[in-house]
């Protein structure tokens, strides 16, 4: 069954140019141009990916991201013409899985949602993985701690999935980032450390201590010693 995009961009030359070049790569695509009508068309399309222009009227694309990320953890790429930006949309504070700034290609993007949609697709042939703290449903990018569900981005869910499962384990945050991103864009080391700040805010709903750890100088480690 071909994958569904939604296309969120108010440039309608250039939304109508990368749905045709989606639709040429057996993807069904969808527009949207206005910030208001973006979240009831995610509900009503429930898209496999969300390309999200960043600046529309109305409501923009990180007030948007922010709302679905509520609801589903569908991946969404951002497009933005406003480098100034890019560290707030890797940060992860609204919960992007990745981002393409204009001008771009249509040949980049659809590339870019080959990648994404690969990396989800791998990730959902896996079975579910457990441990003493965590539950890992791949199918449904869910992660369960102690009975309770997260609602963790895609990103935060595979940051969770390799940090659980290598208890003790030092990560360098060059090799957490390779893990993330197909990829090979130069980002700061704040990025990383956003996500980790992100992902820890969330599992203290359930700890009291601290499950990932700092290591000085070189990464983190995740510890199942938590109470």
């Amino acid at each position: 069954m071909s994958k569904t995009i939604l296309i969120i961009e108010d440039e309608k030359k250039l939304a109508q140019l990368l749905e045709d070049y989606l639709n040429a790569s057996n993807y069904v695509a969808h527009q949207v141009h206005d910030g208001a009508l973006a979240i009831n068309s995610i509900k009503e399309k429930q898209p496999d990916l969300i390309l999200l222009d960043l600046m529309l009227p109305n409501k923009d694309g990180i007030t948007i991201c922010k709302e679905l990320r509520e609801f589903t953890n569908v991946p969404v790429i951002m497009l933005t013409a406003k480098v100034e930006e890019i560290d707030r949309i890797l940060g992860l504070e609204i919960g992007a899985d990745d981002y393409i700034c204009k001008p771009f290609s249509p040949r980049e993007v659809v590339a870019r949602v080959k990648a994404q949609l690969r990396r989800a697709e791998l990730v959902n042939t896996q079975e579910i993985s457990k441990d003493e703290l965590v539950t890992l449903d791949h199918d449904r990018f869910v992660a369960v701690v102690r009975g309770q569900d997260l609602t963790l981005t895609p990103v935060e869910f595979r940051l969770l999935e390799k940090l659980s499962g290598s208890p003790s384990r030092v990560f360098s945050r060059a090799s957490l980032m390779d893990n993330l991103y197909d990829d090979h864009r130069i980002v700061t080391d704040r990025t990383i450390d956003s996500h980790i700040k992100n992902l820890r805010k969330k599992l203290a709903t359930c700890f009291e201590s601290e499950l990932i750890q700092s290591v000085y100088g070189v990464g983190y480690k995740w510890e199942q010693t938590a109470n």
